[in-house]
């Protein structure tokens, strides 16, 4: 890779964007989802950058490759759960458009980057 740090990485840097909005968005969330959809999103989208950062540091792309494919199934829940938390009025059509989007900007760059490492001998 020609990067020195995962946190170079576009999809790092989108994927913190993501869990930053998250957090500010279910900040305004119903008291009684404290405890429920707002900490299963927070938990979700923080995995997405989080796995991709532990990748990182491991050693040999078949490991970082395994840790990228856990922040996809992240990427994922979290495009689950902002559509319950638009179904249930927490989150306006606007801010879901926005969302999901950005989601699927990750999803497809998560996929890419495992393209890339399994293009690569280990």
């Amino acid at each position: 890779m020609a990067v020195t740090s995962v946190e170079d990485l576009k999809v790092f840097k989108k994927a913190h964007e993501f869990t930053i909005q998250i957090y500010k968005l279910t900040n305004h969330f119903p008291m009684e989802e404290r405890y429920g959809l707002a900490s299963q999103l927070q938990r979700a989208a923080v995995s997405i950058g989080a796995n991709l950062a532990e990748g990182g540091v491991r050693i040999g792309r078949k490991e970082f490759r395994q840790f990228v494919g856990i922040a996809k199934g992240s990427a994922a829940e979290c495009s689950y759960l902002i559509l319950v938390g638009r179904d249930l009025s927490y989150i306006d059509e606007e801010t879901y458009d926005g969302l999901a989007s950005l989601l699927e900007d990750i999803q497809r760059m998560l996929y890419g980057l495992i393209r890339s490492l399994e293009d690569v001998p280990t």
